[in-house]
């Protein structure tokens, strides 16, 4: 027989459930309920502090900011226009929307990424003040950790091939970070290979994006509620979120959490048709010799279907943790191919129809957003949500921009000179008067070059 105390004590935790579950339901419920016991007991269930301060305690629209920091996240989701959709041939009854990250400070979606490595490494005591940080990067991370570690005082180092924008690595520079240049034959392995020989050497904090739990979560944090918040409001379901894999922090942060608050929303991810790494079913093996002195494992060798591929950002020559950790938690419902002409069609298409200039990167997400909507037509009325991961600018250099030219093309030359070109009246130049020529002279005197020159040889 159990005594009186063990029975309240076995009973209690079931009328916890029950007290927790009638105080959800509202204010005016839970002022009948035991508040002291209560209040216990939420407490206790209290959520632990937010992983990254920083990002979303701004609310949209705040001009006023104690930090470029703080202007990270809570970026535009942005209906496609009927002209555009018309010009792809889409059903009317997909709507298209883009989560536009070129609206960071640092231009892409790796500020979110950036940031939350930092502080989570602060909060966990990961990172010494001053601490140089080092990681390797295509570009993007890199400009987000410049940003980022300008604005906390930690010196940064960017590991990335050569074969990278020339933007990204002058844009990072004039943040204040260092860029080390690998051989674009060692591919991505050999950036992270360089930033981990770095960070061993001389003791210096390594983020290590491809698998660190911090990159999936601020996702998690900021990036897939920003998406569920902002359809929920609007009384709209989210139906597909499209997006391809770098690191993989976004597919698996966002991928959890539609899976905890959209459960019905379908994830699909994108990769090259040349580089086809989840299709093939061939995984990236960690583990073993490659272990680092910060905890974290390395990858065996290099993925053996991977092939160079105009997307930059996206699919790096083996698979990363993150987004093997996606697919094993059934994070991806189907994954698209994509190849690099139709990516950067589609991202000229979308800054010439309705004026938002992305990246190949987005144009890549973009295009599989495209021929996904083809097949759900007559699956009545879709919302189809597709990661822009950044901007146009730091693709000047690229093919994406091949054919634009900085002079005037012919068409522009007919409409330039379709006018005269009459030049602007002269400048009325006041009197001279004898005090100005007066104050002329004596400062001219008084100056000892200007002196010695008029007096010639």
């Amino acid at each position: 027989f159990r005594s009186s105390a063990e029975k309240k004590r076995r009973s209690f935790p079931i009328v916890l459930k029950i007290l927790l579950s009638l105080s959800r339901r509202g204010p005016s419920v839970r002022a009948l309920l035991f508040p002291a016991l209560l209040a216990r007991a939420m407490a206790s269930q209290a959520a632990p502090p937010a992983l990254v301060p920083s990002i979303g305690q701004a609310p949209p629209g705040r001009i006023l900011h104690d930090s470029i920091l703080s202007t990270i996240g809570n970026t535009p989701i942005v209906r496609l226009s009927e002209r555009f959709k018309a010009a792809y041939d889409v059903p009317p009854s997909v709507n298209l929307f883009v989560k536009f990250e070129a609206q960071n400070p640092g231009g892409s979606v790796k500020d979110r990424l950036a940031l939350g490595v930092l502080e989570w490494a602060e909060q966990h005591g990961q990172i010494s003040p001053g601490q140089t940080v080092v990681e390797a990067s295509s570009g993007n991370t890199g400009i987000g950790l410049a940003v980022a570690c300008a604005a906390k005082g930690y010196p940064f180092v960017c590991v990335m091939a050569e074969s990278f924008s020339i933007e990204r690595r002058k844009l990072m520079r004039f943040l204040g970070a260092k860029v080390i240049l690998t051989n674009p034959a060692h591919k991505g392995s050999g950036m992270v290979i360089k930033a981990k020989e770095l960070g061993e050497k001389h003791g210096w904090f390594l983020p290590q994006q491809f698998e660190s739990e911090a990159n999936a979560w601020v996702h998690k944090e900021t990036t897939g509620p920003e998406m569920v918040g902002a359809f929920a409001s609007a009384g709209e379901p989210l139906d597909y979120f499209v997006c391809a894999y770098g690191t993989g922090g976004t597919l698996k942060g966002v991928g959890m959490a539609l899976r905890e608050s959209s459960p019905e929303t379908k994830i699909v991810v994108c990769e090259p048709d040349n580089a086809p790494l989840l299709y093939s079913g061939i995984k990236t093996e960690y583990g073993g010799e490659g272990e680092t002195a910060g905890g974290g494992t390395t990858f065996k060798e290099p993925h053996p279907v991977w092939r160079p591929h105009l997307l930059q950002g996206w699919t790096t020559d083996f698979i990363p943790k993150l987004v093997d950790d996606a697919s094993a938690l059934g994070l991806v419902d189907e994954v698209r191919h994509v190849g690099g002409l139709e990516a950067m069609e589609a991202a000229k298409s979308l800054a010439r129809l309705d004026g938002i200039a992305s990246g190949t990167s987005g144009g890549g997400t973009l295009a599989g957003a495209l021929a996904l909507s083809k097949t759900l037509g007559d699956k009545g009325k879709a919302n189809v949500v597709v990661m822009l991961a950044d901007g146009a600018e730091r693709y000047l250099s690229t093919p994406l921009f091949e054919g634009i030219s900085a002079d005037m093309t012919e068409e522009e030359e007919a409409i330039a000179a379709s006018t005269p070109s009459a030049p602007p009246p002269p400048i009325t130049m006041p009197p001279v008067t004898a005090e100005a020529v007066a104050f002329v002279e004596k400062a001219n005197q008084e100056d000892a070059v200007v002196r010695v020159r008029s007096l010639g040889p």
